[in-house]
């Protein structure tokens, strides 16, 4: 079996991922969005308009309008010598992230509780049991992907749109940071206790003990990041989408 990516007309890898029947744009954001928050492409990644257009096999107009979308959302910083750079967060960003974090998500649970039915409690202890799994495996990003389903279902839950809305996009510039983050991946353990708890609270209908117990758990990663000065934004080499260094 030929393990070689397959390649362009130039020799570049291609990309051999679908496209669907949202705007071409949209896909290709949506695409490029995935590739930032996998940290397939990390912070400081220069986005070449010429290498994504081959290598997605679209022009450049759906390149630049996605490029565009994804500046608005944070994730991408566009300035006029360099082009388009995948964002980096500042420590102090990173600490005035969380604590939007912990208003949006204590206000999401506050709002969720009185509305979730069995199959979200349901799902919620689910979620939970596969966080133990993967922490015992030690399959960390595994992990985390478990960990934001159970707290994206209150958001879900909470029945208000635009916090949803807000939330997501909060997660988008933020959430490529913590998997990366050693300090915690080492507190593992520690998060699935509070998680307990939560749950244990929101089984109980108590919306507001839920929701104190949520803000002690959003502030361990902001805690460790002061503690240990450890930033989960690892600086890199400045790299670009052509698979040079700068």
């Amino acid at each position: 079996m030929n393990d070689t990516p397959p390649s362009n007309e130039d020799g570049e890898a291609r990309d051999d991922r679908r496209l669907d029947n949202r705007t071409l744009w949209e896909q290709v954001r949506d695409r490029i969005r995935e590739d930032i928050l996998s940290g397939e492409l990390a912070p400081g990644t220069v986005l070449s308009e010429v290498s994504l257009a081959r290598s997605l096999g679209v022009s450049r107009g759906p390149i630049r309008e996605a490029l565009g979308r994804l500046a608005s959302e944070g994730l991408v910083t566009i300035t006029p010598r360099r082009g388009a750079i995948v964002t980096e967060l500042t420590r102090d960003e990173f600490i005035d992230a969380y604590q939007v974090r912990e208003a949006l998500e204590t206000l999401a649970i506050r709002l969720a509780v009185p509305r979730l039915t069995e199959a979200d409690l349901a799902r919620l202890r689910e979620l939970h049991e596969e966080m133990i799994e993967h922490a015992r495996a030690d399959r960390v990003n595994a992990f985390f992907a478990a960990n934001a389903g159970f707290h994206e279902l209150f958001v879900t839950a909470s029945g208000n749109g635009k916090l949803g809305d807000m939330y997501r996009l909060l997660l988008d510039q933020t959430g490529r940071y913590l998997a990366r983050s050693l300090a915690l991946r080492g507190s593992l353990d520690k998060s699935i206790a509070e998680h307990s708890a939560i749950l244990e609270a929101v089984e109980a209908g108590d919306a507001e003990g839920a929701a104190h117990l949520l803000a002690d758990h959003i502030e361990v990663p902001r805690r460790v990041e002061e503690e240990t000065g450890e930033h989960p934004a690892v600086t890199a080499p400045i790299k670009t989408t052509e698979g040079s260094d700068r």
